[in-house]
């Protein structure tokens, strides 16, 4: 019996994915373990991998937008009918264009007759031609009587009603077209998610945010012996997330999160990781953080780093942090703030280290010094508990030995 292969739920905040690629053809044999097509998620990009042997019978959607649970495609045997499964009415699918023109507006029942009706422009039948011709002098297709057939607008019945004075009642205000350097790029389902998942982040919880200066001196000669001595290059983002591991397991009250009615006091230390990529943003998590050797933190954060980079990450990889870090210095930057990673209660954000006058035992010195910023969830965490993780997070870092304590 033919199976049905649906779109599948990648992760929880899923609804719909985008199929970028099919790697097998209708007629191929496939096996288990084969990838069947690549598929974007709100993630990631993952391969989709048959579970059964069969023969690709059928495939639904050779790309785009794809609702959870719609049909994809059709395994089974060569040659056996799988219309009846297409006509099932649970089975529709729905296809998200690359851009989907915005309609001028939806008709709309008016009351009284006092106010005129406002026609759906795609609705209206004209040609191609005529629909350009429109766009470009700002005439609404809704005021043009075509003489085509079946009333169809086509190029003549704009010319002529330029050319009169009556046409120009036509006309509707638009906005300038897009120069020749603008281009639209549909929007990725990661980038989709991100911004969802952010603005949903920023506008609910109530941010705050502290900073504090770190002087470096003493972790640029503990990375600088380390790395002398292993072949494993120890990066400053290495011993910064070894230092938040070290700090959260001293202040459990950070390693929470707001879930509304309740408050949920994190037993592992777990640390997501703010990696960039091409067209967005992925946080891999570091599990039991806190029980990790630097080392072991140091292979664990470039491995998933590079896979990030590659779109290798699993679903697993990216879920359940409890803390995150996120950090700009590598550009140059003196200091920013990031907004919360749901679910977590606090994000670190960590700038450049720089050489710069401070003040030492009362002597004016040459010291390397880094801001850090803690945005904080209030709901969550109170201003003073913020700043005590601070405190001790700030002395591991300007005393590194402290973290093997």
């Amino acid at each position: 019996m033919a199976t049905v292969i649906k779109m599948p739920r990648l992760s929880d905040t899923m609804t719909e994915g985008f199929i970028k690629s099919w790697s097998k053809r209708v007629g191929d044999r496939v096996k288990p373990g084969d990838v069947l097509a690549e598929v974007e998620t709100d993630k990631a990009t993952m391969d989709l991998e048959a579970y059964e042997d069969g023969v690709l019978l059928h495939i639904a959607i050779p790309s785009g937008g794809v609702p959870v649970d719609s049909i994809i495609a059709i395994l089974g045997k060569e040659g056996e009918a799988f219309e009846h499964l297409l006509n099932d009415g649970t089975t529709s699918v729905a296809v998200e264009p690359l851009a989907a023109p915005a309609s001028i507006a939806e008709a709309t029942a008016v009351s009284g007759g006092s106010s005129p009706e406002v026609l759906d422009e795609t609705r209206i039948k004209a040609s191609p031609l005529a629909r350009s011709i429109a766009r470009e002098k700002g005439i609404a297709l809704s005021a043009v009587r075509g003489s085509g057939d079946h009333g169809r607008i086509v190029k003549r019945d704009l010319e002529e009603l330029s050319s009169t004075p009556s046409g120009q009642a036509g006309r509707i205000a638009r906005p300038q077209s897009p120069s020749d350097k603008d281009r639209e790029v549909p929007v990725s389902q990661m980038r989709k998610t991100i911004a969802r998942r952010l603005a949903e982040s920023k506008f609910a919880a109530p941010h705050f945010y502290l900073t504090t200066e770190v002087r470096m001196d003493a972790c640029i000669a503990a990375r600088e012996q380390l790395n002398e001595r292993s072949t494993e290059k120890i990066s400053f983002n290495d011993l910064i997330a070894k230092a938040c591991a070290s700090a959260l397991r001293a202040h459990p009250a950070v390693n929470v999160s707001w879930q509304g009615d309740k408050m949920v006091y994190h037993g592992s230390i777990h640390l997501g990781i703010a990696v960039a990529i091409d067209d967005g943003l992925v946080v891999p998590v570091v599990r039991d953080a806190d029980h990790k050797s630097l080392t072991e933190l140091h292979q664990e954060i470039a491995d998933l780093a590079t896979r990030a980079k590659d779109r290798k990450l699993v679903l697993e990889e990216m879920q359940g942090n409890t803390f995150t870090l996120s950090n700009l210095g590598m550009f140059d930057i003196d200091h920013f703030t990031a907004i919360i990673n749901p679910p977590d209660a606090c994000i670190l954000a960590v700038g450049s280290i720089r050489k710069q006058p401070a003040v030492v035992n009362d002597e004016l010195v040459i010291s390397n010094l880094m801001k850090m910023t803690l945005s904080c969830d209030h709901r969550a965490v109170d201003g003073a508990t913020g700043a005590r993780f601070l405190q001790t997070l700030k002395g591991f870092l300007e005393a590194p030995v402290a973290m093997l304590l």
